[in-house]
């Protein structure tokens, strides 16, 4: 990324230096698996769904290929698609494709892959990722190993959209690797498989280079305790729900990586009856909040507040969306916030009570208990029920897929959040999808941030945290600005 990882880095630099590190070792490099824990639960297993969960998303990307991938640095690398040009109107994507086979021996088409591609776009209407991926006008194929992507307006991100696990291109329900699973117990062995089983040339160095991962998917504090104990070299999905567990055990410098990622860290309204029916209100919950304070709590520096749902710094903003409130100090805020609590109240209303959806974790207890005292302050009650059950909240915690305003505003469309969402807003979104010129869809952008702002359906909090841990000597693995660790570089023996 350009402004984002340039803004960012420094960012990522002050959190690692913050937070304790963990117990050095040598690491498992250049023999024998690489033991990795991945935080999640059974459902990393379940990959053929639209909507994955962030472990399973890992193992779909080691499993199923798309046109292009990410390597260990978040760049976009050749998967499927070997090479690919843009035209110059930004308009027409032409990719041509690798000459290799499917899993069932097959051979990779244009055809096959084109048809596989409009079925994982399809799969995914009426998600935020679809609405990303809205711009796409048509898949076609132009010869045996050449499909084009037609896009209605330019998408400079189509690269990295088309990298996202969602987009893996399965092949009669398999997926084409790199990597090969094999389930045992609650985790799972991991392989490179040889170029020579995928149609490719093979290479005499292939077993020589190549090493196994053995995968764990645990809970995050039993992740962080089989580090601590030796039974791991890495840990992969840490987020603020568990980050205080990274601090435990008398840890050493140098294991704690964080990664400069930005997106959503706030509470997304999911009901818009009784209390949260009117943007008003939901905007004192919103003014409530003393965000330095709940930050302070975790003691990560460079860690910084907003009030803005998209990130201050992401590609083509124009700065005419600011933070909000900069005149008001925190007294004032409540004062206003107690104010709207007070008139809904003087109308018969009871005092309200909101159900709040979160994940269990200590990092989530802290900002629970810093909520319910913000709230507690204007007269609102906090009740927290789990991230299954119905809500009147939800504390949201998402790394943005690429670094634009489009992402963050994706996300609060009236097709995605339906509770409390601005139809004016979704408009001007649209209008911006269809913008060919970069400044009118940049001043579009604006005034669509502007509107879904004043609709109060999100209350940012801050940027998101993402962390992992890795020991000394471990190689595959690079901070970047997803959050997004594949598992094959981690495969590959270091010369």
């Amino acid at each position: 990324m350009t402004v984002t990882s340039r803004r960012t880095a420094a960012i990522a630099f002050a959190l690692a230096a913050t937070l304790p590190s963990l117990l050095a070792g040598c690491g498992r490099t250049r023999q024998g698996a690489v033991p990795i824990a991945l935080v999640g639960d059974d459902q990393a297993f379940q990959t053929s769904r639209a909507r994955l969960t962030p472990a399973a998303q890992v193992l779909r990307a080691a499993t199923v290929e798309g046109l292009v991938g990410f390597d260990a640095e978040g760049r976009v690398v050749p998967a499927i698609a070997e090479r690919w040009i843009v035209t110059d109107d930004g308009q027409s994507y032409i990719f041509r494709l690798r000459d290799g086979a499917w899993p069932d021996g097959s051979p990779i088409t244009a055809e096959t892959a084109a048809a596989a591609l409009r079925k994982a776009v399809a799969s995914l209407e009426g998600t935020a990722l679809g609405l990303d991926l809205a711009p796409i006008d048509q898949v076609r194929v132009m010869a045996t190993r050449v499909i084009e992507v037609d896009l209605s307006a330019p998408m400079p991100d189509l690269l990295t959209l088309l990298a996202q696990p969602e987009l893996g291109l399965p092949y009669r329900k398999r997926g084409s690797g790199p990597m090969g699973l094999r389930r045992d117990g609650t985790g799972a062995v991991l392989a490179l498989i040889p170029p020579d089983k995928r149609g490719l040339p093979p290479q005499e160095s292939f077993a020589a280079r190549s090493r196994p991962v053995r995968l764990e998917v645990a809970d995050a504090a039993r992740a962080v305790a089989r580090f601590n104990d030796g039974f791991v070299d890495v840990v992969l999905g840490g987020r603020i729900d568990s980050l205080p567990l990274a601090g435990i055990g008398g840890l050493t410098r140098g294991n704690v990586q964080i990664d400069p990622v930005i997106g959503m860290f706030g509470l997304m309204v999911e009901s818009g009856a009784g209390f949260l029916a009117e943007p008003p209100n939901r905007e004192a919950l919103a003014l409530a909040i003393d965000r330095a304070a709940l930050l302070g709590e975790f003691n990560v520096g460079g860690w910084q507040p907003t009030t803005r749902i998209v990130s201050s710094d992401v590609e083509g903003d124009l700065g005419t969306v600011g933070e909000r409130w900069v005149a008001m100090d925190m007294a004032a805020r409540r004062a206003a916030a107690l104010e709207r609590v007070t008139r809904w109240k003087a109308a018969g209303n009871p005092a309200p009570v909101l159900r709040i959806a979160m994940p269990d974790g200590p990092g989530s207890r802290l900002v629970l208990a810093r909520l319910t005292t913000d709230f507690a302050a204007i007269g609102v009650g906090l009740d927290r029920v789990s991230e299954t059950s119905r809500a009147d909240l939800r504390l949201v915690d998402s790394v943005a897929r690429y670094g634009r305003a489009t992402w963050f505003l994706n996300q609060l469309t009236c097709a995605v959040q339906k509770a409390a969402c601005n139809a004016v807003g979704d408009a001007r979104l649209d209008d911006a999808r269809r913008a060919i010129d970069p400044r009118q869809r940049a001043a579009l952008l604006g005034e669509a941030e502007a509107e879904i702002t004043a609709a109060n359906g999100f209350i940012p909090i801050a940027r998101p945290l993402r962390w992992s841990l890795v020991r000394s000597g471990v190689t595959g693995f690079a901070a970047n600005p997803w959050g997004w660790h594949p598992l094959p570089p981690f495969a590959v023996v270091p010369r």
